[in-house]
């Protein structure tokens, strides 16, 4: 479970990095590619358009992260839309890995190893969520 002191950091620090936009998801999915190219057979779509719902999902979960019952909801459904992509359990901590590497490529000197560590606690709440909804039967 994630303290509000971490809810906190990870809200300042997204603050820091949406405004980056492309920026930001460029260098993600750069990354994500580099950790494992077979991923980008899974993305059929405009990347643009794929980075922009990359960074609405965040913001949604960021900006619910104090009201966590109520993001429930579209965070299993995250997780069930992943699965019929063909997302693997295993694939998400390619994704963690790329997020963290790039939120410290954005954020420069803000990313502390405290915030490493609020932005890992986050992370983990939702991919778990997606795990776990993606395991339950429709």
């Amino acid at each position: 479970m994630m303290t509000p002191h971490q809810i906190s950091l990870v809200q300042k620090t997204w603050a820091l990095a949406e405004p980056l936009g492309d920026t930001v998801t460029t260098l993600f999915y750069g990354r994500l590619f580099e950790l494992d190219p077979g991923l980008r057979s899974l993305f059929k779509a405009d990347m643009q358009e794929q980075g922009r719902s990359l960074r609405t999902m965040l913001s949604l979960v960021i900006t619910g992260l104090t009201q966590m019952d109520r993001l429930a909801p579209a965070i299993a459904a995250c997780g069930r839309r992943h699965v019929a992509y063909g997302v693997s359990d295993s694939q998400y901590d390619t994704v963690g890995e790329a997020l963290y590497w790039t939120l410290e490529q954005g954020l420069r000197g803000h990313y502390t190893d405290e915030v490493h560590k609020a932005w890992k606690a986050t992370y983990e709440f939702m991919a778990g969520a997606m795990k776990q909804a993606a395991h339950m039967p429709a």
